[in-house]
């Protein structure tokens, strides 16, 4: 039986960043073309710097998530990555999303990247997480093919209902794909209310929402899941002055610049209130919580 740890042992939990500028994010495809990005003014690392200040001033390690796009034009920012103790991983080469992939694209895309970004810091790229959490049901065969290219684990599911992602029949905590040989695959964390998985690992629901509300959130899967959770965000977050776009809708207009202001005292607060480590860390060297076969957990 799982035990589940006492009030002053809480499971440690993995921080990672989802390193990505503001006009390369899913929602503005429509409205930035890729041809673009060389052009627009990146502010990447500015946010960055402060991103490794506040984890520096809370003693926190966390994963990295980078593009094979931010590597190619800031390697010196991703060695300091590394160099800081922080763990880097892919987050494949330009934020396609895998659903826009075909099976050999992709397999180009995440060997490419690993790569990159290995020969960039020196270090194995053990992890991957798809841009937008873009693996689901319907394209299984890319864990497979993240095995065959050398990973570790992926964290690319998000097991709720969304309109533009999501796999809510997928295990809540890290299983792995096709039996014990296959890919560990940890998804961002969710918390059960009544039949239903609600987010609450970071993202825009993090701005949504009051911080209390995340934190409640969080304790309930530290102890009574007694579950290691999985946090996200992005460097544009904590970026209000970022450059404003015209012509996108209201409904990612309130996604994306919401609350942008509140983020860093947000994360500031919640290093403060909970224990954080690397994705490999806490996952690939001991797990809090046994990794289990898709369709056997809850």
């Amino acid at each position: 039986m799982l035990q589940r740890p006492s009030l002053t042992e809480a499971p440690r939990n993995a921080m990672t960043v989802d390193v990505e500028d503001y006009f390369q994010v899913s929602a503005f495809e429509p409205h930035i073309a890729r041809e673009q990005w060389e052009r627009l003014p990146c502010r990447v690392e500015r946010n960055i710097e402060r991103i490794l200040a506040l984890f520096e001033a809370h003693r926190v390690q966390a994963t990295f998530f980078v593009l094979g796009w931010m590597a190619e034009r800031y390697p010196q920012m991703v060695r300091g990555l590394s160099e800081a103790g922080h763990e880097v991983a892919s987050h494949g080469y330009e934020h396609v999303r895998v659903v826009n992939q075909t099976p050999d694209a992709f397999r180009a895309d995440i060997r490419r990247t690993k790569a990159l970004l290995e020969d960039t810091t020196g270090e194995p790229v053990r992890g991957y997480r798809a841009a937008s959490y873009s693996i689901g049901r319907d394209n299984l065969w890319a864990l497979d093919e993240l095995l065959a290219a050398g990973h570790e684990y992926s964290s690319s599911i998000y097991p709720i209902r969304h309109d533009l992602y999501g796999m809510p029949e997928a295990p809540r905590f890290a299983f792995r794909h096709g039996g014990e040989a296959g890919i560990l695959e940890i998804p961002v964390t969710t918390v059960m209310l009544g039949q239903r998985k609600f987010p609450c690992g970071g993202g825009g629901y993090f701005r949504l929402f009051p911080y209390a509300l995340s934190r409640w959130a969080l304790r309930r899967v530290n102890r009574r899941d007694g579950a290691s959770a999985v946090f996200y965000f992005h460097p544009w977050e904590i970026d209000p002055e970022q450059p404003r776009q015209a012509g996108i809708g209201l409904k990612t207009r309130v996604r994306h610049y919401l609350n942008l202001s509140r983020t860093e005292a947000r994360l500031s607060q919640l290093l403060q209130d909970f224990a954080w480590d690397r994705m490999d860390a806490i996952f690939l060297q001991g797990a809090t919580r046994p990794a289990q076969e898709m369709g056997r957990a809850a």
